[in-house]
């Protein structure tokens, strides 16, 4: 699967204008993640952030979370895509589901899904709303208010370090990767 299959994917499973700017966050990241830590499979990273949350309007993932991954990995299987290692990743993606992150690829996926929230929320308190204009200590700072983006789950983001980068690295992956793309994220 290419890029650009994977993206008409996505759009005949999801329609909702939010989920799809997240998933192209997440591929950003994944993608900007792959270049430090697997340079000869950007793409195919990519294509893992594209489609982590292919399910989120094909199941009820707020009530069965367990079903959030292997819902996406049967729609996979039905549209002729089978790749244990893109699965496992989107499956690991939410540990709910009973997988648990144990390769490279896992950890980023894990630790970039909720990055890409969070960077978001950094930014919308901001006067510009503009992923821009979020500085790398801004970011760290609000991570220590537990408050802040509580949803975003910061064990998730901490797994980054299980790929051999650091939390600083994340961020300064996901805020140079999703301000080169802004425009299709709104930001």
């Amino acid at each position: 699967m290419n890029r650009e299959e994977a993206y008409e994917l996505l759009h005949k499973y999801m329609k909702g204008e939010n989920y799809i700017q997240h998933s192209m966050a997440v591929e950003a990241i994944m993608r900007g993640l792959a270049k430090r830590l697997a340079p000869e499979d950007v793409e195919y990273w990519g294509i893992a952030g594209l489609l982590h949350d292919l399910d989120e309007e094909q199941c009820d993932w707020r009530n069965h979370p367990e079903v959030h991954g292997p819902t996406s990995v049967n729609i996979l299987h039905e549209n002729g895509v089978n790749d244990p290692v893109l699965e496992g990743a989107i499956m690991a993606h939410n540990p709910l589901c009973g997988k648990k992150a144990g390769t490279t690829i896992e950890y980023a996926l894990l630790a970039a899904d909720p990055m890409s929230g969070f960077c978001k929320s950094v930014a919308q308190i901001y006067p510009d709303k503009k992923i821009a204009s979020v500085k790398h200590k801004s970011v760290v700072k609000r991570f220590k208010e537990v408050r802040f983006a509580a949803g975003a789950n910061r064990e998730y983001m901490n797994a980054i370090v299980n790929t051999g980068l650091t939390l600083d690295d994340l961020i300064d992956v996901a805020l140079e990767e999703m301000t080169a793309i802004a425009d299709k994220l709104g930001l």
